[in-house]
């Protein structure tokens, strides 16, 4: 017969603000680019590809690069939330995922699969109001508060 062992409590690490924004722009990213990829297999996409027209637009140069405008700012937003000043990093995240909510809610326009595409406009409707809340509520410290990580260092001492 064996004796359970007494399990310890997983530690929760508090998670930074900065990782929570880039994992928020990641999970944004896949999702966009996952709809638009599954979207393919909607009757006639391929189809209207092949005479070049994309929804109601017709494929061309601008159009491409309009799409990869659409998909180089999440993908830049992974790294300027990590790196741009707290200050400058909250207030854009704040911004961009505010001007990409109605850019989300276009894409389900015209939506063959409604199901489908507006299931992909809430699951990044939510990614994007995630980013909002954590950009919104990033904490602040007070000139007469401690650095965090001097008072870490001074508990595991």
């Amino acid at each position: 017969m064996s004796t359970r062992r007494p399990t310890a409590a997983l530690q929760d690490q508090p998670m930074p603000v900065r990782a929570k924004l880039a994992a928020g722009w990641t999970s944004f990213m896949l999702l966009y680019a996952y709809v638009d990829v599954l979207g393919f297999y909607t009757p006639g996409v391929v189809k209207d590809i092949l005479d070049n027209k994309v929804f109601e637009f017709d494929l061309s140069q601008t159009f491409s690069a309009t799409a990869l405008t659409l998909m180089a700012v999440p993908i830049f937003m992974v790294v300027l939330s990590t790196t741009l000043p707290a200050r400058a990093s909250r207030t854009t995240n704040l911004v961009v995922a505010a001007l990409y909510v109605p850019v989300t809610i276009f894409n389900v326009a015209g939506g063959f699969y409604l199901y489908f595409y507006g299931l992909g406009v809430v699951l990044e409707l939510a990614v994007l109001a995630l980013i909002v809340r954590y950009a919104w509520a990033w904490p602040r410290t007070t000139a007469s508060s401690p650095d965090r990580d001097t008072v870490g260092a001074q508990q595991h001492a």
